[in-house]
């Protein structure tokens, strides 16, 4: 059975951090881009930021460059997501997702082909 098991979610102050952290099972992780997305409530899912398969390129949208760093551990088929300097424009639910895709690039929500069942971040002023 797939599984993609998210924690690490709750309330911080804005300026504070979190780290987010995905456990995954029933596939070959090295072989899948990792990616995280977001939604805040009324809002799209977002893409925040993807770590490739072979050498673990990362990238990152405009707003999180910076503050935000993910990482993956294909030992233990993990990936993390530190979150620094959290802002008001952060809070959102968080999902982590896993993609069978060629390159390094982060895609789009629909070409991931497995997802976490999301951590709640709240970032209060």
């Amino acid at each position: 059975e797939v599984q993609l098991v998210e924690s690490g979610g709750g309330l911080v102050q804005a300026g504070g951090s979190l780290r987010l952290f995905c456990a995954a099972s029933g596939f070959t992780f090295d072989d899948y881009i990792i990616g995280l997305f977001r939604q805040a409530p009324g809002k799209e899912r977002e893409g925040v930021s993807c770590v490739s398969t072979i050498g673990g390129r990362t990238n990152y949208i405009d707003s999180v460059k910076g503050r935000f760093t993910i990482s993956r551990n294909n030992a233990k088929n993990t990936e993390d997501l530190q979150m620094n300097s959290l802002k008001p424009e952060d809070p959102a639910v968080y999902y982590c997702t896993a993609g069978f895709l060629r390159g390094t690039r982060c895609r789009k929500a629909w070409q991931y082909d497995y997802w976490s069942q999301g951590t709640q971040v709240t970032v209060s002023s």
